[in-house]
């Protein structure tokens, strides 16, 4: 048997509304050592969105490699295998490989051709148990940009037809490398039809959301499949062995009502995989007010604010983070004044107040909700702004330029 763990969408060196969440990280990387030693796992998979940018900082750069050494030192024998993601910048990934392979740990930041031609090699990655008499082949995927397709024209879905070209080319590779009874597996960084996104998770990856990946992108002889780029852990349809992870840590407050987990994959020789999620303690609770995406009026939100029992003992980087919700019929001047003489009174941080006008003949759904710059996506701005020139929406085909000169520029960076 080997024990796999399989976890993605890290975002190391994510900030929230202006506060780091690198506390938060490290307490789940710490609690991940431990995890990993305590259940003897032989393999650790990271799906892809290590960094939350192209350009992480030193510190989310340190926070990386200070795990990876403390995850082989405690198990020297333990495999390690990252892969890119949409956020992460392939080359820099990628840089440092031939120093994590002395280390042990495999990362495929993105495709590389020599002379035209994929490295398969590269993403071919032995997966051995601490006692040698199990081995897994794995097919180290990363996340794929509209520069590594090749689009045929002729194809209803051309694009789609370029992933699955690169599975197919992947999967070949990797039956060429396994001996009999050796089990195969895949990575993939990608949006999979019907999947469960959330506020964070950008659908329009390959150009977009028509793209979504069909199932039969993955042949019927991968044991399991581990998969990076939504933020909800889940199974894709009714296939339990291919699986998103999830993320570590709530991204935003859409993604803190659930729980979040690792999970470990226990692969047996011709037997179907078996997966147990393990439930990641949250380290700092965000909490939305309303509990719901409903708005309530500002009475009310301060008095459910002011009712709920909160730890005083915490240290302050360890308080709970709040967003408020609040109905308004006018502009208030005085509101955020009102929300901070209450809020300076408890154990909590104040992190956003969302406001909502539903006016004298509105409904709720007529609300419009307040957002802030650093909460759109590129492709949202973009979308907005030619609303605003042409008075109508972009069409598809211009979604789709702007999505892949945006590839290209983080592609370069």
């Amino acid at each position: 048997m080997l024990r796999l763990f399989h976890t993605a969408d890290w975002h190391l060196g994510h900030n929230l509304h202006g506060i780091s969440r690198h506390l938060e990280h490290q307490l789940f990387l710490d609690w991940l050592l431990l995890e990993l030693q305590n259940k003897q796992a032989d393999a650790l998979i990271v799906a892809g969105d290590i960094f939350d940018s192209a350009n992480p900082s030193a510190a989310a750069q340190t926070q990386l490699y200070d795990f990876l050494v403390k995850a082989r030192t405690q198990q020297p024998a333990l495999n390690i295998v990252l892969i890119g993601g949409n956020h992460d910048s392939a080359s820099r990934l990628d840089a440092p490989s031939s120093i994590l392979d002395a280390l042990g740990v495999t990362v495929v930041g993105g495709l590389v051709r020599d002379d035209g031609v994929i490295n398969w090699d590269r993403l071919l990655v032995p997966l051995s148990n601490a006692a040698g008499d199990s081995k897994v082949w794995c097919g180290a995927m990363p996340f794929l940009r509209n520069a590594d397709l090749r689009a045929d024209d002729q194809e209803d879905e051309p694009l789609i037809a370029g992933v699955k070209a690169l599975y197919t080319e992947l999967f070949t590779a990797l039956q060429a490398k396994a001996t009999q009874g050796e089990a195969l597996i895949l990575t993939g960084h990608c949006y999979m039809v019907n999947g469960c996104v959330s506020e964070l998770s950008e659908r329009k990856i390959l150009g977009g959301n028509q793209h979504a990946l069909p199932v039969e992108l993955f042949p019927k002889d991968i044991a399991y499949v581990a998969l990076g780029h939504l933020h909800l852990a889940q199974k894709v349809g009714a296939n339990e062995h291919i699986r998103y992870s999830g993320s570590p840590i709530p991204l935003s407050f859409d993604e803190s009502h659930y729980q979040h987990q690792v999970l470990q994959v226990d692969i047996k020789k011709d037997q179907p995989v078996e997966t147990v999620a393990i439930k990641i303690p949250r380290s700092i609770d965000l909490l939305r007010i309303p509990n719901s995406k409903d708005f309530a009026a500002l009475s009310t939100v301060l008095e459910q604010l002011e009712a709920m029992d909160f730890n005083d003992d915490l240290p302050p980087e360890q308080r709970p983070l709040v967003e408020l919700r609040i109905k308004l019929e006018k502009p208030e001047p005085g509101l955020r004044q009102q929300v901070e003489e209450v809020i300076a009174k408890l154990p909590v941080r104040l992190l956003k107040i969302s406001t909502a006008y539903s006016g004298s003949n509105k409904s709720l759904a007529d609300i419009t909700i307040e957002e802030r710059l650093e909460e759109l996506q590129p492709l949202d701005v973009f979308q907005r702004c030619y609303q605003n020139k042409f008075d109508q929406e972009a069409p598809e085909n211009m979604n789709t330029l702007f999505n892949e000169l945006l590839e290209n520029f983080r592609a370069k960076q």
